[in-house]
């Protein structure tokens, strides 16, 4: 019964921390933007590269397509974000993102693959022209990801 009382009191003050850090004032306010910083960002859309060449190798069209537009998202947000990405940089990647479109909707392997590496060359043109040139893409050779199927699934 002790035990008891004590898990409902701890549930309970947990449950109320966000109204104290709300009034104490620790929180942002509503106005106030969180801004991912560029690493992160770029950390997350080369997990999205790997992700893409993983479902397009495996002719899975649709993982593949939702990738693409998620990475082509990552893009766009680092773009409008931070304004000291040249716009080259940017409209360079157009092509490559577009020739993989195309290529995943013809279902077509050997036009993925060869898009998906201009892609990595657009990726590594980039990191050049912004003295990152020590960040080099390839096309992955292993997946980190034991815990994603990316062969197309059977429908039950």
């Amino acid at each position: 019964m002790k035990f008891r009382f004590m898990t409902v009191a701890l549930l309970l003050s947990l449950a109320s921390a966000p109204m104290a850090i709300m009034q104490s004032g620790a929180a942002e306010s509503g106005n106030e933007q969180h801004v991912p910083r560029l690493a992160d960002i770029m950390s997350t859309t080369q997990l999205r590269h790997m992700k893409l060449w993983f479902s397009g190798a495996s002719s899975n069209w649709n993982l593949a397509a939702y990738e693409l537009r998620q990475l082509k998202e990552s893009l766009v947000e680092a773009a409008s974000l931070y304004p000291g990405i040249p716009v080259t940089n940017v409209t360079t990647m157009a092509e490559p993102v577009q020739a993989l479109a195309s290529a995943i909707a013809a279902k077509d392997t050997r036009a993925f693959s060869n898009t998906f590496g201009l892609l990595t060359n657009g990726c590594n043109a980039c990191h050049q022209s912004m003295g990152r040139g020590f960040i080099v893409m390839k096309t992955p050779t292993v997946s980190p990801f034991s815990n994603q199927a990316f062969p197309p699934q059977r429908k039950p």
